[in-house]
């Protein structure tokens, strides 16, 4: 992010480990971007700015792992028809948006691109730094197939909007794996179940052979990346767990020998649980076909006892939304629902230090250790009782981005 890098000073913090969950009294400074001293009665800098937060709770930016910022509308398939340029400005607002909500890095699970990525870094666009996947590999009639069952012609041109790719056999997945990597993807995103915003494919269906998953898997680390995989029912998350995938996005319907493969594996688990309660009750108002919207409810009850299950057990866990079109504003609430199973710091761990990790930026993001980037919010309540605080975005006071006060 080119900004002009000035010094920052926050006094009277409560400044949040999210390691420990213990808090320390203090102040934090931050100089070129990054975390450079923390403690008490710091020397304030003499060509910056100071803010005394008086008591005020200091965490580190959140981290959403799984949203889609170029999908301004839940009728995903529509986004192919629409002009990149139109596309871009909705992307723009809703990473704005995102921002605001306190989140100053995202993962993007298929549909954004280098340009937005580019845009985002060089501050032409205002939001979250972005790591991005291009388009989702499925395969024909898979969950990134958004043809209608009348409609057989497909428009493959690299400038269209959408958030999938068509892509079937080996020697495919290869070359659009390897094409995906080649434009500077930081993760690739493969369809290994069928979805809700499809409108072809049943939820319960696998995706892909195996021989398929392991192709893009070995591409994506060839290039010292990793795979993530959308699933929903075990046997497609398993399947994807033993191809050597790094996250499984969703997940609802696992089961225990899921968790074994996971814990196996070493791999994160993405849950969305906020996408299918705004789907709900929102989806067909912006956009969601009387199909998919129908599709809901096969995935929705199981989402929370599938957190549950996996938090008990040890399975690493990360922060997601997946929220389309005019529900992205629920953002935050994925907090509160985590929080009916989990404890408020293991829900900010996913959206922190876990999220770092998963997509390999520990110890640069998530956390406010010195030398770290200048990634934080200052609170005007405390989250470790309440996650309200987090689910609320007008308990923010003000969000810092790379040093910089971007909101409040």
């Amino acid at each position: 992010m080119k900004r002009n890098q000035v010094s920052l000073l926050l006094r009277n913090a409560l400044v949040l480990d999210v390691v420990t969950g213990e808090y320390a009294e203090g102040d934090l400074r931050c100089a070129e971007g990054r975390v450079v001293e923390a403690g008490p009665g710091l020397a304030g800098p003499a060509d910056g700015r100071v803010i005394d937060v008086g008591g005020g709770v200091v965490v580190p930016g959140l981290i959403d792992a799984h949203v889609h910022v170029t999908a301004s509308t839940a009728d995903l398939g529509s986004l192919s028809a629409m002009s990149p340029s139109y596309v871009a400005a909705h992307s723009a607002r809703l990473m704005g948006q995102m921002l605001d909500r306190g989140f100053t890095t995202v993962r993007d699970a298929s549909g954004a691109d280098y340009g937005l990525c580019d845009a985002q870094q060089e501050g032409l666009i205002r939001g979250p730094r972005l790591l991005f996947c291009g388009k989702g590999l499925s395969q024909t009639g898979g969950h990134g197939d958004q043809r209608g069952r009348g409609q057989n012609g497909r428009d493959d041109h690299p400038c269209c909007a959408g958030v999938g790719r068509v892509a079937d056999g080996v020697d495919a997945v290869r070359a659009a794996a390897r094409d995906e990597l080649r434009k500077g993807a930081h993760h690739i995103k493969v369809m290994a179940s069928g979805g809700v915003a499809s409108p072809t494919d049943r939820v319960d269906s696998t995706q892909y052979s195996m021989d398929e998953l392991r192709a893009i898997v070995e591409e994506a680390e060839a290039a010292n990346r990793y795979v993530a995989a959308h699933a929903y029912t075990a046997r497609a998350i398993n399947r994807a767990l033993e191809a050597g995938v790094r996250s499984i996005e969703h997940g609802n319907l696992l089961d225990e020998h899921s968790v074994e493969l996971f814990l196996r594996h070493d791999a994160y688990l993405v849950p969305t649980l906020v996408t299918y309660w705004a789907l709900k009750e929102e989806g067909r108002s912006f956009g969601l076909s009387e199909s998919s919207w129908r599709k809901v409810d096969e995935v929705l009850g199981a989402g929370l006892q599938a957190l549950e299950r996996a938090a008990r057990a040890g399975v690493r866990l990360a922060y997601g939304s997946d929220l389309l079109g005019g529900m992205h504003r629920h953002q935050n609430q994925e907090f509160r629902l985590r929080g009916e199973v989990q404890q408020p710091i293991d829900v900010l761990r996913a959206a922190t230090v876990n999220a770092a990790d998963l997509v390999g930026l520990a110890g640069e993001i998530g956390t406010l250790a010195v030398g770290a980037r200048a990634d934080l919010l200052v609170l005007d309540g405390d989250p470790l009782r309440d996650l309200g605080v987090l689910a609320e975005p007008k308990h923010i006071r003000h969000v810092v981005q790379s040093g910089q006060v971007v909101s409040g």
